[in-house]
């Protein structure tokens, strides 16, 4: 009933799951939804100050990767008491990977003294509130569709935006009050304990690498928690043959659509099938072709980057729109992750 009511809002739309997904596959399923170039995530347990929104806009409308959020403040929960949160703060993590509050360093409050309007660095936001340009949502893969109910999102969008090559804002001319509960109105199949630990491991396994040492030696017993799969996707002809498009799909590794390899002419074979691109320019879907040598079918990987390029050509290849028109070439970027691959060998 209540969405029924707020439907009849303007610009509103309400979008109901078919069953329980939870933060983040809601959050994303709401993007793919939107139709404005900027997505603003807020909880349903929020009210905005005034001229919350120009700040926050006008930081993402002159650099795409910031992700801002604004000052928090606090709704009392039993009274509903406004009350104003200090702009001394940022967000921050132990290496239990909780998120948590920290103060600004001394140099940085003198600094901001002068100028209290002033952005803050943050490594972390909260997770609850934020701003981000939607085709940079889209180019850091959004969330981790894996994770589940609540819990950890917070750090992994934090860890996608900073090795992705955004970066983190805290907006003090932007304020959102929100409502602090003392404990969840909903409950978590195994208990919140194991779904946050779930969840945690799942950031520390993707994002980060050898440092990932110091959140099992903090919490060790996160090593018994199981976690998933990854969900990492290959390379697959997807069973078309030539002229083909070739997209993604889930890494299975026992060959088949999935086994390529790089020869030392620089060619990408499935078989007597080559990677080929038609054109040389950006949009073009990659398709498969008949190995000929040409300089239309030479690759380039570049270690460092994780970029497969077009030799001669500042094109590389991007799944961006892999489910639409299959992979495509864009101009190469390595902050743009659906550029980034990986070579792993069959082990079948």
């Amino acid at each position: 009933m209540d969405g029924a009511e707020l439907a009849k809002i303007q610009k509103v739309r309400i979008i109901r799951n078919d069953q329980r997904e939870g933060l983040m596959r809601s959050r994303v399923r709401g993007s793919d939804a939107a139709t404005a170039p900027v997505l603003t995530f807020l909880d349903s347990h929020c009210e905005s100050n005034q001229h919350w929104l120009e700040p926050m806009l006008e930081r993402v409308a002159e650099d795409k990767t910031r992700v801002v959020c604004p000052i928090i403040d606090v709704i009392s929960m039993d009274t509903f008491q406004y009350i104003g949160a200090s702009a001394d703060l940022r967000g921050g993590f132990d290496w239990n990977l909780v998120f948590r509050w920290e103060y600004l360093s001394s140099d940085e409050k003198r600094k901001r003294q002068k100028d209290p309007t002033q952005i803050i660095k943050t490594p972390m936001i909260a997770g609850g509130l934020f701003m981000i340009d939607k085709s940079y949502f889209d180019e850091l893969g959004k969330y981790d569709m894996a994770m589940d109910i609540w819990g950890g999102e917070n750090l992994e969008i934090s860890f996608r935006t900073w090795q992705c090559g955004g970066s983190l804002e805290i907006v003090p001319c932007s304020r959102v009050g929100h409502v602090f509960r003392k404990q969840h109105p909903y409950t978590f199949p195994g208990g919140s304990g194991n779904v946050f630990a779930r969840n945690t491991r799942r950031a520390a396994e993707v994002w980060m690498d050898d440092y990932k040492k110091y959140y099992y030696s903090a919490v060790p017993l996160a090593k018994s928690v199981n976690f998933g799969k990854q969900g990492y996707k290959c390379l697959d002809t997807l069973g078309h043959r030539v002229e083909g498009t070739v997209g993604l799909y889930t890494c299975h590794g026992t060959g088949g659509n999935q086994e390529w390899s790089m020869t030392k002419d620089k060619l990408i074979k499935h078989s007597e099938l080559c990677l080929t691109l038609p054109e040389p320019r950006p949009g073009t879907s990659l398709v498969l072709a008949p190995c000929q040598n040409s300089d239309l079918q030479k690759w380039v990987r570049t270690e460092g980057e994780r970029l497969v390029m077009a030799e001669g050509l500042n094109l590389c290849v991007d799944s961006l729109q892999e489910k639409g028109v299959g992979l495509v070439v864009e101009g190469c970027d390595k902050a743009v992750l659906t550029q980034r691959w990986s070579f792993i060998a069959n082990k079948s």
